[in-house]
């Protein structure tokens, strides 16, 4: 049995290449490609490269080649159906189970794409020649969208009296066709009435370039319609799951690292003809984990620029509380603020291009400086303001997923209380009692840390630990002597310290003469410091956690291996690999 083509095509298209490998490989970015040491062969220089827009990976030292589902079946040794449902998962999609229902599914799938796709063409093409649309045209070119952007967005226009419905019922049936939220029944003329008549339409596409639903917005000033309207929520069509323009933002995540997240769809419009492509649009709700996560999938930085007026401001304040949940070391969520009574749309049109990047480096803000902004304006300068002030603090830092974010975070809404109460904190130290790291310090310290893979840090950890605990170590040589190290700096340290701790002679940090930058690397990236930030006289807990970390590297070293064997089973497939590599995937589980 075949998977259809646009379920694969839709992994695909919410998957980069780099996202996939990066789970297996570290990659570091070069040009527009990443490298990496090759997953199919021990090798100590990077020969593997990852090309996001050409959408797959080469090889050089094996001349393996080809996209994300060759990728997880070689190195996961899945077979393809088995990498299909592991990659529909990481792109958060249902997996596609053959069943009856999933068949009916892909029938009415293939039916709502049909009606939409004919109905936008249609409207699309009666803007471009029906000469009845003038009105349409002519205020498209008051708001400064031509022809370019009208086929590039395929925007349409309804006529306030169509019959469109008709000539679709001749192919389609009544149900389906209200089923795509295009129609509506009028109860008292029992006729079915399109929904977006007398409005232009912005076709709302999938992450593949499909329409699956449509934004209405009327050109006349009447006050008793509103002025944007959504498509309904259908089968195949969730607000908090889509993003307007994302199908065409996403291409330039390659070259971008930022996107634009804007309010509305004339906003994305703007920023594109001013040559600003990597801009979306939420659809008129609040934003929500989703749109953060797949935005996430694409872009570093999401910002966040709402209309400078007072909903637009309550909007972000929103978005912002919702979305600092899922901030991590590598990405970036920041706000900018425009001028009152000035949108995206309005501002690029009058100042540019140029301008714009240039007002938005100059202002914009990170999203925990904003929270800290919005809630310290409401704060009064007393005992009882302050602690509900830090209270509401608090209670969003403790929101965010990651540790390594909440913690650098609170530290730094902490710091920025203590700055206000300098005279609380001088005598009782109750609300902040260390110095912290400055904003700049820490952006500066996650883009520092992002230059180590998972294994140096916890090699870093292991280090940390046996530099700071001696006496402990050397009484306990047993639990570290046979410890593997994989990187070459870290394993000289780690030789001497053992070397040192098995001569049996007591000795100090300074006996071992390390190199200053390596031991300040250490002291200064090695996660485990924070978790012994309070318990670093507690022996039990240190024997502990040198236990964790050893088990931790014996895994590394028994996914190094099981990756080798997998690469030779490949080649050789012979009974003996097969049998070598069974065994370690037991001790694996094991641990």
């Amino acid at each position: 049995m075949k998977y259809p083509k646009e379920y694969l095509d839709e992994i695909k298209n919410r998957l980069k290449v780099s996202t996939v490998v990066s789970k297996t490989v570290s990659l570091k970015k070069r040009g527009k490609e990443f490298v990496g040491l090759s997953p199919f062969k021990n090798e100590k220089t990077p020969s593997f490269t990852v090309n996001d827009e050409k959408e797959f990976y080469h090889c050089f030292a094996t001349s393996e080649h080809g996209n994300i589902f060759d990728f997880v079946m070689k190195t996961q040794n899945l077979k393809f159906g088995e990498a299909v449902k592991y990659l529909a998962q990481l792109a958060g999609m249902q997996p596609y189970m053959f069943s009856k229902q999933d068949e009916e599914r892909e029938k009415k799938w293939n039916e709502y794409k049909s009606i939409f796709t004919r109905y936008v063409d249609f409207y699309h093409n009666e803007l471009l020649k029906n000469e009845n649309y003038l009105i349409a045209r002519d205020y498209l070119k008051k708001r400064s969208l031509g022809k370019d952007e009208v086929k590039k967005f395929k925007i349409g226009y309804i006529e306030k009296n169509p019959i469109f419905f008709e000539k679709l019922k001749k192919d389609y049936n009544e149900q389906t066709l209200v089923e795509t939220g295009l129609f509506y029944l009028d109860e008292k003329k029992k006729i079915y009435v399109e929904r977006f008549r007398g409005r232009l339409i912005f076709p709302i596409n999938n992450i593949s370039g499909q329409p699956i639903a449509l934004g209405g917005r009327i050109i006349e000033n009447l006050d008793y319609l509103a002025k944007y309207i959504n498509s309904p929520e259908t089968n195949f069509f969730k607000k908090g799951s889509n993003l307007y323009n994302l199908d065409l933002a996403r291409k330039f995540s390659n070259k971008i690292d930022h996107v634009y997240l804007v309010e509305g769809y004339m906003d994305v419009l703007g920023l594109s003809k001013n040559g600003i492509d990597n801009a979306v649009a939420n659809l008129g709700t609040s934003l929500t984990d989703k749109q953060i996560l797949t935005l996430n999938q694409f872009f570093d930085d999401i910002i966040i620029c709402f209309d400078g007026d007072e909903s637009g401001y309550k909007a972000a304040v929103r978005a912002a509380e919702n979305s600092i949940k899922e901030l991590k070391p590598e990405k970036q969520i920041s706000f900018l603020f425009l001028p009152d009574k000035e949108d995206p749309d309005s501002y690029v049109n009058k100042n540019g291009k140029a301008n714009f990047i240039e007002f938005t480096n100059k202002t914009k803000l990170s999203i925990h400086q904003f929270i800290f902004s919005h809630y310290k304006k409401q704060t009064k300068n007393n005992p009882s303001s302050m602690a509900i002030f830090e209270k509401k603090l608090r209670n969003i830092a403790n929101t965010i997923k990651d540790d390594f974010i909440k913690k650098y975070v609170l530290e730094y809404f902490l710091e920025k209380i203590a700055e206000l109460t300098p005279y609380s904190n001088y005598n009782n130290k109750r609300f902040y009692s260390k110095r912290t790291k400055s904003l700049e310090s820490t952006k500066k310290y996650f883009q520092e840390s992002q230059s180590f893979s998972g294994v140096e840090l916890k090699e870093f950890s292991l280090l940390y630990l046996l530099i700071n605990n001696l006496d402990l170590m050397q009484a306990n040589i047993h639990l570290v002597e046979n410890i593997k190290l994989f990187t070459e700096f870290n394993k000289k340290i780690f030789e001497m310290i053992i070397e040192k701790l098995k001569s049996g002679k007591k000795f100090t940090i300074q006996d071992l003469n390390l190199d200053m930058q390596l031991s300040e690397k250490i002291n200064k990236f090695a996660p485990i410091k924070h978790i012994l930030k309070n318990q670093s006289n507690d022996h039990q807990k240190i024997i502990e956690l040198l236990e964790d970390i050893s088990r931790d590297l014996m895994n590394y070293d028994l996914e190094f291996r099981i990756q080798e064997l997998e690469s030779k089973f490949s080649l050789d497939m012979s009974e003996t690999t097969f049998n070598e590599l069974k065994e370690l995937k037991k001790k694996q589980n094991l641990n």
